[in-house]
């Protein structure tokens, strides 16, 4: 992957407001990158310093348990295991 697409990721998840969330899809599209796949990388590898926590699958499911209570302390209501996308996913057009 070439940096400009690696920057374009950072920048796209760095943009996803507290109380919402994205998926690995959703920030791909919209940074360009070929593939989600490409954004969990960028995360695992260079995403300390992002809120990564708000960046879940595209069925609601997160990747690492601890993202339910950091998205809870934001103020998402997620009674089980699955995050209601229609209700929190972040709409960059709004």
């Amino acid at each position: 992957m070439d940096e400009a697409t690696h920057e374009r990721i950072r920048n796209t998840i760095a943009r996803v407001p507290k109380g919402h969330v994205a998926s690995y899809g959703d920030i791909a599209a919209l940074a360009g990158a070929p593939s989600p796949r490409i954004v969990g990388w960028v995360l695992k590898e260079d995403g300390g310093d992002l809120p990564w926590h708000r960046i879940v699958r595209n069925d609601g499911t997160v990747a690492k348990p601890q993202q339910f209570d950091l998205l809870r302390d934001e103020g998402l209501q997620i009674p089980g295991n699955r995050i209601d996308m229609e209700r929190y996913r972040w709409d960059p057009e709004a």
